[in-house]
């Protein structure tokens, strides 16, 4: 099958299980109305117990996975290209910005703000229609959590953004030599779709979080649409939600590239036993970890 040809499952790996981490967290948030269904931020759909925890669990695998496609990438160009100065520095580049894309992706899973959700009872103890009201623990621990928090989200989608002009900008020297320039157009594509997203959402933000429209909108997860800036608060997150799945179908685009990538293990056997003792023979048994076979 054309997915199980070399390396090509390292890209649809790191797509499906980032798409399933946003679905299912999104899926239990909406379902237990901590959220609204219509487009929250990604990470309002990880902030409240118990899709927090499965939302942190399963994007540290997904930044696992995201490191190891950019590190494969990063040898694979470095094999193509020995000795093209401007294609090597570009290449250290990209793996150095997509180290901090993965680093930020951590930090968003791991410094996740608390947030209690507890049902609003009426005055008669009854549960109010859709009466969920949100209690803040310590102010302090929170705006610790929540600075962490948005520095992770600007590494990633920040560093991430600059790794696929690295990459793009290496698609165009890399042409017609060796690969043609379909695949460059199409990186273009998704880089300028990636940068209207950002440019969007850093617009809209700005404008939402100057003050003008409350100071409590930073930590909050209902909005009504007759509020002063729902619709900010609409295009910001519809941006966020965008630029993820530019990222996405930039991804899948290695995976023709990976195709002609191999994995070896290799194993050197010093010994016949795994005790100090009298020198044994020694037996070699050479394979390449990641071999340069294209």
């Amino acid at each position: 099958m054309w997915f199980q040809q070399g390396l090509s499952f390292l890209p649809i790996a790191l797509v499906i299980w980032t798409a399933a981490t946003f679905t299912f967290s999104y899926i239990i948030a909406v379902t237990l109305h901590h959220v609204d269904p219509a487009l929250p931020y990604i990470s309002d759909t990880g902030t409240v117990a118990p899709e927090k925890c499965l939302f942190g669990a399963m994007l540290n695998i997904a930044a696992f996975l995201c490191l190891a496609t950019i590190y494969v990438r990063y040898k694979q160009v470095h094999a193509l290209n020995p000795e093209e100065n401007l294609i090597i520095k570009l290449n250290k580049a990209g793996l150095v910005l997509g180290i901090l894309s993965c680093l930020g992706a951590s930090l968003v899973a791991n410094f996740q703000p608390s947030m209690l959700v507890h049902p609003c009872i009426s005055r008669f103890g009854r549960l109010r229609p859709g009466g969920l009201i949100q209690v803040r623990g310590q102010p302090g621990l929170k705006t610790a959590l929540f600075v962490v928090h948005v520095s992770g989200g600007v590494l990633t989608f920040g560093m991430g953004s600059f790794y696929m002009l690295v990459q793009t900008i290496l698609s165009y020297l890399m042409q017609p030599k060796i690969h043609g320039k379909q695949i460059f157009w199409i990186r273009l594509l998704l880089l300028i779709w990636c940068g209207v997203s950002v440019l969007s959402m850093l617009t809209c933000s700005s404008v939402l979080y100057s003050g003008d429209f409350g100071t409590d909108i930073v930590q909050k997860l209902h909005w009504n649409p007759e509020e002063k800036g729902y619709v900010l608060h609409m295009v910001t997150t519809a941006a966020e939600w965008s630029m993820s799945f530019s990222f996405f179908g930039f991804f899948l685009t290695y995976i023709r590239d990976f195709q002609k990538i191999s994995l070896h293990v290799e194993a050197n056997l010093h010994g016949l036993t795994l005790y100090d003792t009298a020198p044994c023979p020694v037996i070699n048994e050479r394979t390449r970890l990641l071999s340069r076979e294209f």
